[in-house]
């Protein structure tokens, strides 16, 4: 998670501890990930704002060479211990680069990654559009950008959901919103991220709504081989990819490739 103006990583790292990548939706949306990492058989991954970096371990082990940014010093150490813990061919497939996610196109040569991920990075930028610029700048043609960000076309679900009508009813005409851990952070609609991109070199390629039926939901971590987990994650999957029930998700998950 990179820094940026009124968030710091280490909050985003007390609200979802490592091992959190485990709950139900992590799970969900790294399926989707891997699919179309898989689809595209890149080698060189750079995820920006990595945290603490347990989708940059899953990515090394399955073959990947992954660069980890981030502009936590504390964060990139947490991976750093993490990494030696690992398999020396998974150790040598890992680098970390402390920075911000406004610094990409200055730390990396053009077209050097397949893939950049960015997850949950850019609803804490007031202008997404020099970020999206530097990420399709390092990004190779034919490569692929993954990204997370808060749906701005459902701010009203999560406080309607919770019966909380006053600011259900603010929600209809912001681009705002407080998230989880207490920091006011901006939403983008599908549309206006579509037309960005374009303007980028970037295409659409596919989306996906993230938390359908479970923003509402405890973040507690799962039990592999449970049989409700299961059947929460088709669920899951199946609206995430389907209207209607996609464009009302909590999150949407771009997955954008390099023209």
């Amino acid at each position: 998670m990179a820094t940026t103006t009124g968030f710091h990583a280490e909050q985003y790292a007390e609200a979802y501890p490592p091992g959190a990548e485990d709950t139900y939706w992590h799970i969900a949306r790294n399926r989707i990930l891997t699919r179309h990492i898989r689809a595209a058989c890149p080698s060189r991954v750079l995820d920006v704002g990595c945290g603490q970096g347990t989708q940059v371990l899953r990515l090394a082990a399955r073959g990947h060479q992954v660069t980890g940014l981030d502009s936590s010093a504390t964060l990139l150490q947490d991976l750093t211990v993490a990494v030696k813990g690992e398999a020396p061919h998974v150790q040598e497939r890992v680098r970390t680069v402390q920075g911000d996610a406004t610094e990409v196109a200055g730390l990396f040569p053009p077209a050097s990654f397949d893939a950049v991920l960015c997850h949950g990075v850019l609803m804490y930028f007031p202008d997404p559009a020099p970020v999206l610029a530097a990420l399709a700048r390092v990004v190779r043609p034919g490569g692929i950008v993954s990204l997370l960000v808060r749906n701005g076309d459902a701010l009203a679900m999560r406080p309607g959901l919770f019966s909380d009508w006053t600011t259900a009813q603010q929600a209809f005409g912001q681009t705002s919103y407080d998230n989880r851990i207490g920091v006011t952070a901006r939403a983008d609609r599908l549309s206006d991220l579509t037309a960005s991109l374009s303007d980028k070199g970037l295409s659409v390629n596919a989306w996906y709504g993230v938390r359908v039926f479970t923003d509402t939901a405890a973040d507690d971590a799962v039990v592999p081989g449970d049989q409700e987990l299961t059947a929460l994650l088709a669920c899951e999957e199946r609206a995430g990819a389907t209207d209607p029930y996609r464009r009302v998700a909590a999150l949407t998950h771009v997955i954008a490739g390099r023209r």
